[in-house]
């Protein structure tokens, strides 16, 4: 009777062990703090700790299970932090920079939930800058590139094929739960992008189709002169080639209507006059191009140095009245690994002129150190 009792023990145990291992669930994070400032024409200069310079700071769980025959059941809960007072970001959600859960297999990946559009959740492997440091980034010109998550969101990734992956995600509703369609802001993006050896390119568009009844809808058809909804869109090409230490880039965009991602930027007055960093998230009718350049070198296995030049040029015209004026954004940055999870950094960033006031000026710079747990 005992052996009985241990052999159905053994196989009890033996059968959970074999069941966990089917499963992982990683818990990562990564801590991001340092000091910097900004001077700022027409506003006062500041000075302090700063948050997520390089990377957002952010702890989260992904997971993935075994179900059999090449397929798989996974997730990921990713919450955004400002490690200098411990408050969440992304507006207060506890997983604010990821929700997902999905499934892959030989057809590809797909994920259900709140996650970046395809567009610029990809591109951004062109910016030497890596999508961080503030101004630095190629956000700043770059709309379809400034990490755009939106609520009710089906994402999907495809096989890779000779060195082509595609990209595509919907979101029903980019805020809030589901709703109806004249109160939705609906999100298409779609990524397709070549890696192979040492050339990296991609293309890819980003468009929102406003619910006539959203603030968003609300605001673009104040600006516009016949009192329409002008639905933005974005494509974007970009590319990269490596040669031994050196790594460049170059990208373009052409931007209609306003920005797809309306977390960037800042809305203008009745005279068209933009603040903060220049730019304004709705120009219904208009259009402006952006460009990009830039060198990364690995000077050392430790130390990286880049830098990037980018340009806005709008349209002639942005408001009624208004002559526009390009910006130019010059940054300059580095990194040194003092192990592999671990690093230094430092960065300057200096904006000229803007597309609506041509004596607006802008620097910013910090230095830091950022932690991957």
């Amino acid at each position: 009777m005992k052996s009985k009792l241990f052999a159905a023990a053994t196989l009890i145990l033996g059968a959970a062990g074999a069941a966990q291992a089917q499963s992982e669930v990683t818990l990562y994070g990564i801590l991001d703090i340092g000091i910097g400032g900004t001077n700022q024409s027409y506003r006062h200069s500041s000075l302090g700790m700063i948050n997520g310079m390089q990377s957002g700071s952010r702890w989260g769980m992904r997971g993935s299970e075994d179900l059999g025959n090449g397929l798989r059941a996974n997730f990921q809960l990713e919450s955004g932090f400002d490690p200098s007072t411990g408050q969440r970001q992304q507006g207060g959600r506890m997983f604010g920079r990821a929700a997902w859960l999905g499934l892959s297999g030989g057809f590809g990946e797909v994920r259900f939930g709140r996650l970046p559009t395809a567009g610029s959740d990809i591109i951004n492997f062109v910016d030497p800058f890596g999508a961080g440091f503030g101004m630095a980034g190629m956000h700043s010109s770059f709309n379809g590139a400034a990490t755009n998550r939106a609520d009710n969101t089906v994402y999907y990734i495809s096989p890779t094929f000779s060195g082509l992956t595609g990209y595509a995600s919907y979101s029903f509703n980019r805020e809030g739960a589901s709703a109806a369609t004249d109160d939705s802001d609906q999100l298409f993006s779609a990524i397709v992008k070549y890696d192979r050896g040492p050339l990296a390119l991609a293309v890819s568009y980003e468009g929102a189709y406003l619910g006539s009844n959203t603030a968003w809808a609300q605001r673009t058809r104040a600006l516009d002169p016949q009192g329409r909804v002008r639905d933005p869109y974005n494509v974007q090409v970009g590319g990269t080639w490596s040669v031994g230490m050196l790594t460049a880039s170059a990208a373009w965009s052409y931007m209609k209507n306003g920005f797809t991602n309306p977390g960037m930027g800042d809305d203008a007055g009745a005279t068209g006059a933009a603040i903060a960093f220049g730019t304004v998230r709705d120009f219904p009718g208009q259009h402006v191009n952006a460009y990009l350049a830039g060198l990364k070198a690995q000077l050392s296995p430790a130390a990286q140095l880049f830098g990037t030049w980018q340009m806005s040029d709008p349209a002639k015209h942005m408001f009624a009245g208004q002559t526009s004026h390009h910006q130019m954004v010059y940054s300059i940055g580095g990194t040194y690994s003092l192990s592999p999870r671990t690093n230094l950094y430092a960065f300057y960033s200096y904006v000229d002129g803007a597309w609506f006031d041509k004596s607006w000026h802008s620097q910013s710079y910090g230095v830091g150190m950022r932690h991957l747990f």
